[in-house]
């Protein structure tokens, strides 16, 4: 299995159908075909990062 987002071999298993990188620090999910990754706060409370990536605003580089 690889990581979903850097697609690294070293994770480890947390939970049922939960994983974590050691390379991307980035825990994920797996439930049939759907794979959601998350980020881990410092209060240890997971962010998706599909939300993250939405809320982002992109500048037009001038």
């Amino acid at each position: 299995m690889r990581c979903p987002h850097c697609q690294c071999r070293d994770i480890g298993k947390i939970g049922a159908n939960q994983f974590y990188c050691w390379n991307c620090f980035k825990e994920f999910n797996v439930s049939g075909e759907e794979v959601r990754v998350f980020d881990v706060a410092e209060d240890g409370s997971l962010v998706s990062v599909e939300a993250m990536a939405e809320e982002l605003e992109y500048g037009t580089g001038a």
